[in-house]
């Protein structure tokens, strides 16, 4: 305790220095909160198109039954296939009816004859839904437009990886700037109180006694960016939760939950506080040597 307090007058006495070094570790951990709720809401929409039919084949109108049982026995010779669905338009306005349930302004004025009839055919192998979407892509007597999931999982998997990729050079460069910070603000407080030190020794006072209250300086200034980035990132994505879900529906991208945010915030905290005891520690151990 007494440790503490000590620190918390060396933080009182440079107020802009450690305004400045708990500003940088909240940024730090601000920036790396939101790559971790952004890269896991990517991985939980590539898994909901992964887990849903690879390709539908929008048909024309005005086909009559045999072209229609013509296609789906022809879908069905391509080897390696999982299943082949058919949706008349009924089906369709049903399925339609169904999702947007909650606003009737969206349903009152569609028909069945405006949707189209289609197939959602998934396969084991993905070549086979490449050879299908080539060969029904140029048959324009039959197909009105053909969805290949493949296309959207392969730029949502090319978004993941730029979005991992550059947050964590951010996450990197800003931990590297906090830990460098904090290094020499200590450093500087270690040069500045050099006599003060030099006098304890020769009193008895021990390294470890004179280095307590610059690492416990380090600490808070770690436990302090960590909890003020996190709170303020997860703050930020509660708030728009609901648009950011409304965005990607029927998606959740993120789903704010008691446990997982208390869970997230003790490991950034714990990681916050670790970065502040590693920089401080190198500090003291510099320019504390006697």
């Amino acid at each position: 305790m007494k440790n503490i307090k000590l620190a918390w007058t060396h933080i009182r006495r440079t107020p802009i220095q450690s305004i400045l070094a708990s500003l940088v570790m909240a940024t730090t951990f601000f920036v790396f909160t939101s790559f971790l709720i952004i890269s896991q809401g990517m991985s939980t929409v590539i898994t909901f198109y992964e887990s849903k039919p690879e390709i539908t084949i929008f048909l024309n109108d005005g086909l009559d039954k045999s072209t229609v049982e013509s296609i789906e026995k022809q879908l069905m010779t391509y080897p390696s296939i999982r299943e082949v669905k058919y949706t008349s338009k009924e089906k369709a306005l049903s399925l339609y009816k169904e999702q947007n349930k909650d606003n009737p302004m969206l349903t009152e004025m569609v028909t069945s004859s405006i949707l189209p009839a289609s197939f959602d055919v998934s396969a084991n192998d993905p070549k086979v839904l490449g050879n299908i979407y080539q060969d029904y892509l140029s048959k324009k007597d039959l197909t009105s437009d053909i969805i290949y999931q493949k296309n959207i999982i392969d730029q949502l998997l090319n978004w993941t990886r730029v979005i991992k990729l550059w947050g964590f050079i951010f996450v990197s460069l800003l931990t590297i700037i906090g830990f460098g910070v904090i290094f020499i603000i200590l450093s500087m407080k270690i040069t500045g109180r050099k006599e003060e030190i030099n006098i304890s020794r020769l009193l008895g006072a021990s390294k470890y006694y004179v280095k307590r209250p610059f690492l416990v300086e380090g600490i808070m200034y770690g436990l302090f960016g960590s909890v003020i980035g996190t709170i303020v990132s997860l703050t930020l994505f509660i708030i728009l939760s609901t648009s950011i879900n409304d965005f990607f529906q029927p998606i959740v991208f993120f789903k704010p939950a008691f446990a997982p945010i208390i869970l997230l915030l003790v490991l950034q905290t714990t990681l916050g506080t670790l970065i502040g005891f590693i920089s401080s520690w190198f500090g003291v151990r510099r320019f504390i040597k006697y």
